[in-house]
């Protein structure tokens, strides 16, 4: 799929026709905007073709699922893996900070009422600010490329305070004596990652269960208590035949960082673009089952937009969020004669930056690591390593960083399951 602008830049339709747009490049009447995905600007028309889609949004606290697309086509695929590192940063900056003002060097005064953020209502924590501007730079960077009509996201696919407190009323929650545990299954199988804590899919069974840890009387429906099991291993653990040393469930952080960014992208995008709408996970879950289609974040991207029959797109991308610059100055640990070795690097060695986009032997990669003696460490995106000391003479450059890292990746097969498979998805959700 090669995606156009007009001369205004201003998207069009994509086109599938790669001989017109070799004509169209080679007679200098349209120029290379970007590789991936592969964008074309018209050097003298203004306008074309539209015709509007809808852009599904699966939003999640580590990756994000996109997928622009019509009722007879999907247009745009990709999953964007955000960052999750920026605690770590943060409290390392912290250390540092403090061990400066307790040394017997320069002192930097304690600014707590300097801190701008801390006075203003809505104010969120700097890891949960730079996911949610990820998720809004996501949307944009799709706009870019395709005439969007609607956005739909869905943000939450349980209801966290539901599951701390079940004294929450209201008419949403009216639904049925079984929501609150519904609920709060639909958290523990995304908890663990919809995959069996006692074979991890060896078993190769695709029905799964919520098994208590200790018993319902004893320990209740928290989540702390439920595990998830595929059947095979949850009749075998009631049959005696398996033994299972399971620890209690994982932590709230991810699902409260839903809870917490759920409003705060959608009003986002709201003041950006008019037609935003949200939907919920377990409609999502629904529809995917009902039309056999396997679980990704782009198929669910594509259920979202509400066009689950639209032909698939053949690639799709795979995005990855990197930070712009390191600012830490020098490394932490102190060499002899009390000096600290400096810990950024040149910004340029022999002309390529960190995370440069080349093509070695006939291959796109990316610069992992740079050595002074001109031989660098190439991989793609995924980690697969390319080569480790690559020469530099050996090297075309394609792209420079930017903090959005793309790949392009092939769809082998179509995302929907062979004939039947739906079927045993269904008796999972209604089990």
């Amino acid at each position: 799929m090669v995606y156009v602008l007009s001369a205004l830049g201003k998207p069009l339709d994509p086109t599938e026709d790669y001989r017109k747009v070799r004509l169209l490049l080679k007679q200098s009447k349209a120029t290379v905007v970007r590789r991936a995905p592969f964008t074309i600007r018209l050097n003298s028309r203004k306008n074309g073709y539209i015709h509007p889609a809808t852009l599904g949004v699966d939003a999640g606290s580590k990756t994000i699922g996109l997928s622009a697309s019509t009722e007879e086509k999907e247009l745009f695929a990709a999953e964007v893996v955000l960052r999750n590192d920026i605690v770590e940063k943060l409290s390392t900056r912290r250390e540092f900070r403090r061990a400066r003002r307790n040394r017997k060097t320069r002192y930097r005064k304690q600014r707590f009422n300097n801190r701008v953020h801390s006075k203003n209502k809505g104010w969120l924590a700097p890891s949960v600010e730079a996911k949610i501007n990820a998720h809004i730079s996501a949307v944009n960077f799709v706009h870019k490329v395709l005439p969007i009509k609607d956005i739909v996201i869905e943000a939450a696919s349980f209801d966290i305070q539901k599951i701390k407190n079940h004294d929450i009323s209201g008419v949403e929650y009216q639904k049925g004596d079984q929501l609150d545990f519904w609920n709060v299954r639909e958290y523990v199988l995304w908890r663990d990652d919809h995959e069996c804590q006692c074979c991890h899919g060896k078993s190769k069974d695709n029905i799964l269960n919520v098994h208590h840890i200790e018993s319902r009387k004893t320990g209740g429906n928290a989540p702390n208590n439920l595990v998830t099991l595929c059947e095979t291993c949850h009749k075998a653990y009631h049959a005696g035949q398996v033994k299972m040393n399971i620890r209690r469930g994982r932590s709230f952080r991810d699902a409260a960082f839903m809870g917490i960014m759920r409003w705060a992208f959608y009003e986002g995008l709201k003041a950006i673009y008019p037609n935003v709408r949200m939907t919920y996970g377990y409609i999502t879950k629904n529809t995917r089952i009902h039309y056999g289609l396997e679980k990704t974040h782009c198929v669910d991207a594509l259920c979202i937009a509400g066009h689950p029959t639209a032909k698939p797109v053949s690639d799709w991308l795979y995005c990855k969020r990197v930070r712009s610059r390191n600012r830490q100055l020098h490394k932490a640990t102190i060499s002899k004669g009390g000096c600290r070795k400096a810990n950024q690097a040149t910004k340029y060695v022999y002309g390529y930056r960190l995370f440069d986009r080349v093509r070695f032997k006939g291959t796109e990669c990316f610069v992992f690591g740079r050595r002074s003696s001109g031989y660098f460490d190439l991989r793609t995106l995924g980690g697969a390593k390319i080569d480790s000391s690559a020469k530099t003479e050996r090297l075309t450059l394609l792209q420079h960083f930017n903090n959005l890292l793309t790949e392009r990746r092939t769809r082998n097969s179509s995302p929907r399951l062979k004939e039947g498979g739906g079927g045993f998805l269904l008796r999972e959700f209604f089990r």
